[in-house]
C-alpha cells in the first residue's frame, strides 16, 4: 500500500479503540495504515468494512439480533418468500429482504425474528396472519412447522447441536451460524483441489475460517476450533467428517503407511462453485482458493509445523479450550 499523501511506503497498524453504534460503544481491534514519511493515519474501504463489521457483530451478539445468514435460514425453514415472511411478522413489504441483504434490525424486531425460529412461536404468528396467505401457502408452511415439531425434527436439531455446538453466532464460531451444508462444501472444495489427509484438512479449514475473519470480521463455516497436539482442529471433527461422508459430500480412502493408516479425502468429479449459486460468496471463494494454493504440495507434517507457529495454537494448546476468532487478526502464515 502506497501513501496517499506522499506516494511513499506505509505500515499497517492495529490498536484497541472504542467505536459507537446506535448510542452504544464497542471495543474493537481497529486497523489502519500509517504514512512512514508524514506519520499520518488513513484507512481504505476494505479496512473500514473490517472495522465496522467488528462493531456490527458485537452489537448483534450483545442484543440477540440474528445475523444475515440466520435471517435467511429462518425464512427458508418455513419455505416462505421474503415478502410473505414480512407479512407474517408484521413488517413492511421489503423489510425482510433488506435484513437478508445486511441491514440490521432494531433490537425488538431482531428478537421477533429470532423467536420466529421456534416453530411453536411461528405457529402463533402464522395463525394471526392466516388470511393474508393463499390456502396452498398456508398448508405448505404448516407442513414445515409440523415436521420441525415432529420427533424426527427434534432429533435432527439435537444431532446438529451436538455436532456443531452453539448455533448462535459469537466470537468462538466466527460470528457465523454453523451449517452442515457450508462445511460439507468446504471439505468438498479441498478434497477436490488438495486431496488432503484428515490432519491437513483440519488445518485448511482453520486457515480458511480464521483467514476470512482476519479480512472481513467473519468466518465461513460457523465451526468452533480447539488446539490439539497436531495443531488447531474443528471441534468434533471426527463426527462431522463421518456425517459428510455419509451425506456424499466427499469420499475417503484409507492409505497404509506401515505404522499407521491415514484417511485421504477426495471427490470423483470436478467441483466448481459459482458465487451466484451459493453456498459461498465471491469473497469466501477467494479465501478458499488462496488457502488451497498456499498449502498445495506441502506435506501434512509441514502443514502441522506451520500451524504450530500460530498464536492461536500456542496460547491454547495446553488448555484445549475453544479458540477465539480474534486470533485471526494475528495469523502469521496467511
Amino acid at each position: 500500500m502506497k501513501s496517499p499523501f506522499t506516494g511513499g511506503t506505509t505500515t499497517q497498524e492495529r490498536e484497541i479503540r472504542f467505536l459507537e453504534y446506535r448510542k452504544d460503544k464497542f471495543e474493537v481491534l481497529y486497523h489502519y495504515y500509517v504514512c512512514v514519511d508524514t506519520n499520518e493515519q488513513f484507512t481504505t474501504t476494505e479496512l473500514d468494512t473490517l472495522n465496522l463489521n467488528q462493531v456490527y457483530n458485537k452489537y448483534r451478539a450483545k442484543y440477540g439480533i440474528p445475523f444475515t445468514d440466520e435471517i435467511k435460514s429462518i425464512r427458508e425453514k418455513y419455505d416462505l418468500s421474503a415478502i410473505k415472511m414480512s407479512e407474517v411478522l408484521g413488517l413492511g413489504a421489503n423489510i425482510y429482504r433488506n435484513y437478508e441483504a445486511g441491514e440490521i434490525p432494531s433490537v425488538s424486531t431482531g428478537r421477533l425474528i429470532r423467536l420466529a425460529e421456534d416453530p411453536r412461536e411461528f405457529t402463533k404468528l402464522l395463525e394471526m396472519t392466516k388470511n393474508s396467505l393463499e390456502p396452498h401457502e398456508y398448508e405448505r408452511v404448516k407442513k414445515k412447522i409440523d415436521h420441525a415439531l415432529s420427533g424426527w425434527g427434534a432429533v435432527e436439531d439435537m444431532w446438529a447441536g451436538w455436532l456443531l455446538g452453539n448455533k448462535y453466532p459469537n466470537i468462538l464460531n466466527g460470528y457465523r451460524v454453523p451449517s452442515i451444508e457450508r462445511i460439507g462444501n468446504m471439505v468438498r472444495f479441498f478434497a477436490n483441489r488438495n486431496q488432503p489427509f484428515t490432519t491437513a484438512l483440519n488445518k485448511l479449514l482453520f486457515y480458511s475460517d480464521f483467514g476470512h475473519f482476519k479480512k472481513y470480521g467473519q468466518g465461513i463455516s460457523g465451526m468452533c476450533y480447539v488446539a490439539l497436539p497436531k495443531g488447531p482442529v474443528p471441534e468434533n471433527y471426527g463426527g462431522i467428517y463421518n456425517c459428510l461422508v455419509n451425506a456424499d459430500f466427499v469420499k475417503v480412502q484409507e492409505e497404509d503407511f506401515g505404522e499407521f493408516v491415514g484417511d485421504k479425502f477426495f471427490t470423483d468429479d470436478v467441483v466448481v462453485f459459482d458465487p451466484e449459486e451459493g453456498p459461498f460468496s465471491e469473497a469466501e471463494l477467494e479465501t478458499l482458493e488462496y488457502v488451497s494454493d498456499k498449502f498445495k504440495g506441502k506435506t501434512t507434517k509441514k502443514i502441522v509445523d506451520i500451524s504450530h507457529q500460530e498464536p492461536a495454537w500456542k496460547d491454547n494448546a495446553d488448555s484445549h479450550n475453544r479458540i477465539s476468532f480474534e486470533y485471526g487478526f494475528v495469523l502469521k502464515k496467511i
